[in-house]
């Protein structure tokens, strides 16, 4: 814990650059009032990643999306013993929040897409953090509900009761 109230999301990979993430939550271990699960986009990078092409509703074309599994990201979180997440509320930088349950992220969708076409995406990008589906994959992945929970601009996840 620093003296900011921040629980990094691995002590001993501290965030060394802007902390772009926040996963908050009553059941985070060692959660204060202020506390959180902090990431930077090196830590992103350096967890396990999927890539994937696909086309969205909100750009032209197909475009490849590289990020972290939101399960992954999820497991990175350090939770009270026999706590087990059940429904998230990601936000965006424009405050635009969505609830959805978290066992509605399986083992490799959605991502937290930090790359679009190889490169970081920036604010004006729908940046720096997106999440994604692979929405040309399968028409469950297109419909309303999973382009509602598809947030750019990605700021914090809470992990809900």
């Amino acid at each position: 814990m620093s003296l900011t109230g921040i629980t990094y999301a691995n002590q001993e990979q501290q965030p060394q650059a802007e902390i772009v993430l926040t996963v908050s939550g009553q059941n985070i271990l060692g959660y204060e009032k202020e506390g959180s699960a902090a990431f930077s986009i090196d830590m992103l990078q350096a967890l396990p990643s999927e890539t994937f092409m696909t086309s969205t509703i909100w750009t032209e074309g197909v475009h490849q999306f590289k990020g972290v599994p939101l399960s992954t990201l999820l497991a990175q979180v350090k939770l009270i013993d026999g706590a087990e997440p059940v429904t998230l509320r990601a936000r965006a930088a424009n405050d635009y929040a969505i609830n959805f349950p978290a066992p509605e992220a399986d083992d490799l969708y959605p991502i937290v897409a930090y790359e679009m076409d190889r490169e970081l995406m920036s604010l004006r990008d729908k940046g720096p953090l997106w999440i994604v589906y692979p929405f040309d994959t399968e028409k469950k992945y297109r419909t309303e509900t999973i382009y509602t929970r598809s947030i750019w601009q990605l700021e914090e996840i809470e992990v809900l009761e």
